[in-house]
C-alpha cells in the first residue's frame, strides 16, 4: 500500500451541483474546460465535490483522474446515450406497482420496510453506476496524488443533516472530518450506494441505506454546497450549476389557472437544487469583499479564518425548462401520462419537474451543447483560472 502523499499546494476545486437530468449541462462546460487544457492534461481539479446527478460526474471524472479530456469524453459518451429505462423503470406495471406501494404505506405501517418507498425504481441506475464506474481506479487515483480528495453529498433521514461522504489518500492530520451545524464530513470509501443515495430524488427515487441510516438527495438540507470542498482544503473552486443565468431577471408567465402538481413539486426541487447554490455564492462574493477591504485597510493584519477564495461560476445562459418543449415526447408513454396527469408539461406549467426526469439521449446532448457554448463564451476566464494549475503527462 503506497504511503499517504501530501496535499497540491494549489488547490482547486471542482464543484458540480444536483438536478437530476439537468446535470448533463456540466459535461458541456467540462468539455470546453478539456479543450482549454492541453490535450494529454492531467485532472486540473485536486479536490471534486458533487452533489446528486452532479456527484456521479464528480465520481466518474475522479476515476479517470489521469487523462481530464478522455474522462470528459467517457461522462459524455454516457449522457449522450442515455435513455430513462437506464435509469428509472417507467412501464404502466412499475408504475402502478408504486403507486399501489404508495398508497398501502397509508394503511399498513411496514409497506415500506424492507423497501424504500418512491414512485420510481432506481434499480437500473444502480446497474449502469456498476458498469461505468470503476471504484478501483478511483482509489488509484488518489493514492497516485492526481487527485487529493473527491466528496459525493447526500442528506440523512434520520438526524436531518447535510453529510459529505469524502475520500482521500492525504494524512489524517491534513484532513480531518468536520462537524457544523446541520453538516459534517465522514472520511469513507465511496461506491455505488453513495452515489444512489446523493441522487434519490425525495419521493421520486428511493432512499437508500449506508451504514445504519438511511440517505437521500444531497441538496434537500445543503444550505452551503460550496463549503464541502473548503473544508477539504480548496483554495480557488469552479462551480457548475444548473440553473438559469442568475443575474439576468426571469421570465414571468401568468397563468389563468392555480399551479398544477408538478409546478409547486418543481417550485419546491428548484428552491433545493438552485436556490441554496446562488445564496452560497452571494455569501462567498461578501466574505471576499470583506476580506480584501481588511487586507486593503490593514495588509499585515490577520484575518483569522477567512481568506479570499478565488472562484468561477457557470450557468446555463438559456432557460433549461424550455428546452422540455423539444423533448418531452422521447419518454416513455407511461411517464408522459403521469407528467400529463400531474401538469409536468408546457400546457401544464410544470416543465421544471419534468426536466428534472428527461433521461433522454436528445435532451442532455441539448444541455451538454449548451454548456459547451457558454463555457467556450468565457474561455478567456477559463484559461486565467486554469493557468496556474496546467499540468502535462507524457
Amino acid at each position: 500500500m503506497n504511503p499517504p502523499h501530501l496535499p497540491k499546494t494549489d488547490r482547486t476545486a471542482l464543484v458540480l451541483t444536483g438536478g437530476g437530468a439537468r446535470a448533463a449541462y456540466q459535461v458541456g462546460v467540462l468539455k470546453a474546460a478539456a479543450q482549454v487544457l492541453p490535450k494529454r492534461a492531467h485532472n486540473p481539479f485536486s479536490i471534486i465535490t458533487g452533489t446528486s446527478a452532479g456527484a456521479i460526474n464528480a465520481v466518474a471524472l475522479g476515476a479517470s483522474a489521469n487523462n481530464f479530456r478522455l474522462a470528459v469524453k467517457k461522462v459524455e459518451h454516457i449522457w449522450s446515450n442515455l435513455s430513462v429505462d437506464q435509469v428509472y423503470r417507467a412501464g404502466y406495471r412499475d408504475l402502478l406497482y408504486s403507486v399501489f406501494r404508495l398508497l398501502g404505506s397509508l394503511f399498513h405501517r411496514g409497506t415500506g420496510v424492507s423497501k424504500p418507498l418512491s414512485l420510481l425504481d432506481s434499480a437500473p441506475l444502480a446497474k449502469l453506476l456498476e458498469r461505468s464506474i470503476d471504484f478501483g481506479d478511483l482509489e488509484r487515483r488518489l493514492q497516485s496524488g492526481q487527485l487529493d480528495a473527491i466528496g459525493v453529498t447526500a442528506s440523512s433521514y434520520d438526524s436531518g443533516e447535510s453529510v459529505t461522504f469524502y475520500q482521500s489518500d492525504l494524512a489524517g492530520s491534513v484532513l480531518l472530518p468536520w462537524q457544523r451545524a446541520r453538516r459534517r464530513g465522514v472520511p469513507t470509501r465511496l461506491g455505488v450506494e453513495h452515489l444512489l443515495a446523493s441522487s434519490a430524488i425525495p419521493t421520486i427515487l428511493p432512499a437508500t441505506r449506508i451504514g445504519n441510516s438511511y440517505y437521500g438527495d444531497g441538496a434537500l438540507r445543503q444550505v452551503s454546497p460550496i463549503s464541502s470542498a473548503l473544508h477539504l482544503g480548496a483554495q480557488r473552486v469552479m462551480v457548475v450549476g444548473v440553473s438559469g443565468n442568475p443575474v439576468r431577471p426571469p421570465e414571468v408567465h401568468h397563468e389563468n389557472h392555480s399551479p398544477s402538481l408538478a409546478k409547486m413539486v418543481g417550485h419546491v426541487f428548484n428552491s433545493a437544487f438552485i436556490d441554496a447554490l446562488e445564496n452560497d455564492m452571494d455569501h462567498l462574493t461578501r466574505i471576499n469583499e470583506l476580506v480584501g477591504m481588511v487586507q486593503n485597510e490593514a495588509p499585515y493584519t490577520s484575518t483569522g479564518a477567512l481568506r479570499l477564495v478565488d472562484f468561477l461560476c457557470i450557468n446555463p445562459s438559456i432557460e433549461i425548462d424550455q428546452l422540455v418543449a423539444r423533448h418531452i415526447d422521447s419518454l416513455p408513454r407511461a411517464m408522459r401520462t403521469v407528467l400529463n396527469i400531474t401538469g409536468a408539461t408546457p400546457k401544464g406549467g410544470g416543465t421544471s419537474l419534468a426536466s428534472y426526469l428527461l433521461f433522454e439521449g436528445g435532451f442532455c446532448r441539448d444541455l451538454i451543447a449548451c454548456g459547451y457554448r457558454d463555457a467556450m463564451e468565457q474561455r478567456d476566464m477559463l484559461e486565467q483560472f486554469f493557468e496556474p494549475r496546467i499540468a502535462v503527462s507524457y
